[in-house]
Formats: structure tokens, C-alpha cells, sequence
């Protein structure tokens, strides 16, 4: 089969305020955005399908720069997260909805054929569970959970369980989780027995990051990498960028392979803001 794209992703680029000691910043986020743009400086071929209000299709310039293809579809206001970090601890935020793009509808999605489709949301309601069977039955499925989680409760974003992760899971090839999320939905404090438990619901393999570094669990094997970064100025964006790694080694690498990529990327991508900024000398240096 010819394919047009390596991945195509599903999701909303975000305009973000990023709060740090009390002052803020506008920036661009989204798990297509930091994803895309790494994937595209890994030298892969990239899609972006997303929604946001045309007042804001200025932010895409910078994927299209980036020769990322663009599919956007205007929508009453563009999608956002304020996260509120203290310096001295840029592990943990605080997360709160600024705005939401709507739902991305089957109609939205190209006539374009890619290797493998990733549904990267940053709050649930992004993709459903019909454009979910929707790509399942075109090709591979990559699916970071947090898109299906993370609830706008008020103006809070809450995790609440994924009603319908046992049909959903079914249709997924590549799930993304992180810790917390592994043991809300498992019940589980071990990641080896809460990845266990996934991937019984029909993931091949599972993706799980923490702040130490990233697991993947792969035909009955454990891999790890772990992040070491110098700062964690560029700690937005970290889960999105791993998981975006992964998907776009493992198409042409061992899940071992694709793992250590993931992990020295993500401990680069760390250290400043913005997408990975695609020195791949410094990333063979970290291995």
C-alpha cells in the first residue's frame, strides 16, 4: 500500500498560558503541535487534523514551516490549558481549561492514507469514540488516554474514567499512558500489572511515562529510558513529545530502539521551551 503520510494526528492545537512564579505566558501547546513538530524534524512525513478559531490559524504557520500538512476546520474559539507551575517544582501544575474547539468529526478527516494515525487530545471530547472505530478501520491506531480523561468539570480539568475504555481499547495498537492515569484506570500502583491489565483490552503495546523517565511494555517485554534533564524549562509538552517519538522510531525500529529514542528526545525537549529542537548529535550523545 502507498501511504501519504508516516502519521497523521488528531487533536487541537492550544493556545496555552503557561504561569511560572506568578507570570504568565501565551504560547502554542497541544499534543499535535509539540508531537508533530518533533516527528517532522525527525525527517517523517506529518499530518495535523484539528480545529481552533480562525482568528488563531496564525499559530499554524509554524507547522506549515515546518513542511507539516495542515487540516483545519474553524470552530467557535480555539482550545486551551492554563498550567500554573511553581519554578522550584516544575513536575507538578496546576491545569485549568481556557477554551474548547469542539469535537473533531469524522467529516474532518482527509483523503490522505497514513502508516499510522495518533489521536494526541489534550481534554476529553477532542476525538470520540466514532472517529476512534473510524481510523481503527483505516490502519494502525496510536492513542494517548489523556484525551479521553481529562475532564472540563467548571473550570477545572478533572480526571473522571474512560466509560467506554473497553470498547475504545479495543480499536487501539499504541496506547500512551502516564503513572497517575495507569492507576485510576487499573487500580493498580504496579506499572508491570496496570500495563498488564491495558493491554488486555487490545493495545499491542503500551507507552507509560512518569517523571523518571519512560516504559514501554512490548511482546512480553519491559523496556526503560529515562530523562535526565538539566532544567525542566521545556516541561510542557514532555509526554506529548515521547509519545510522538516512539510511534515515529517504532516504524522503523525494535520497541527497544524506539524507546531509547524517546527517552534521550523527551530529556532534550526538556530543557527548553517549544517543541524538540531536532539536534539529533545531542541526542546520539545521551545513548
Amino acid at each position: 500500500m502507498n501511504f501519504d503520510l508516516d502519521v497523521l494526528m488528531f487533536g487541537h492545537v492550544a493556545k496555552d498560558r503557561n504561569v511560572v512564579d506568578g507570570v504568565g505566558k501565551l504560547e502554542t501547546g497541544g499534543g499535535v503541535y509539540f508531537g508533530g513538530v518533533a516527528l517532522r524534524r525527525l525527517g517523517l512525513r506529518v499530518g495535523i487534523v484539528t480545529r481552533l478559531h480562525r482568528d488563531d490559524f496564525a499559530r499554524l504557520a509554524e507547522l506549515t514551516r515546518e513542511a507539516i500538512q495542515v487540516f483545519a476546520t474553524p470552530a467557535p474559539e480555539t482550545s486551551g490549558i492554563e498550567n500554573t507551575y511553581n519554578s522550584a517544582d516544575m513536575e507538578r501544575r496546576v491545569c485549568k481549561p481556557l477554551g474548547f474547539a469542539g469535537t473533531i468529526r469524522v467529516a474532518d478527516v482527509p483523503n490522505v492514507a497514513a502508516r499510522v494515525y495518533a489521536i494526541t487530545p489534550i481534554m476529553a471530547g477532542e476525538v470520540d469514540l466514532g472517529l476512534l472505530k473510524h481510523l481503527a478501520a483505516r490502519g494502525a491506531v496510536a492513542l494517548d488516554v489523556q484525551g479521553f480523561v481529562r475532564v472540563r468539570d467548571g473550570a477545572d480539568l478533572v480526571f473522571q474514567p474512560w466509560r467506554a475504555m473497553a470498547e475504545g481499547l479495543r480499536h487501539v495498537t499504541y496506547l500512551k499512558v502516564d503513572r497517575a492515569e495507569a492507576e485510576h484506570l487499573t487500580g493498580e500502583t504496579d506499572l508491570a500489572r496496570a500495563a498488564q491489565k491495558l493491554r488486555a483490552f487490545g493495545p499491542r503495546e503500551i507507552v507509560l511515562t512518569q517523571s523518571s523517565g519512560v516504559t514501554v511494555f512490548a511482546n512480553g517485554d519491559i523496556f526503560t529510558a529515562p530523562f535526565t534533564p538539566r532544567s525542566l524549562a521545556g516541561r510542557t509538552g514532555r509526554g506529548d513529545t515521547c509519545f510522538a517519538i516512539y510511534l515515529g522510531k517504532r516504524l522503523s525500529a525494535s520497541p527497544e530502539i524506539a524507546c531509547k529514542w524517546a527517552g534521550a528526545i523527551t530529556t532534550l525537549k526538556q530543557e527548553q521551551p517549544g517543541p524538540w529542537d531536532g539536534n539529533l548529535e545531542k541526542v546520539k550523545a545521551l545513548f
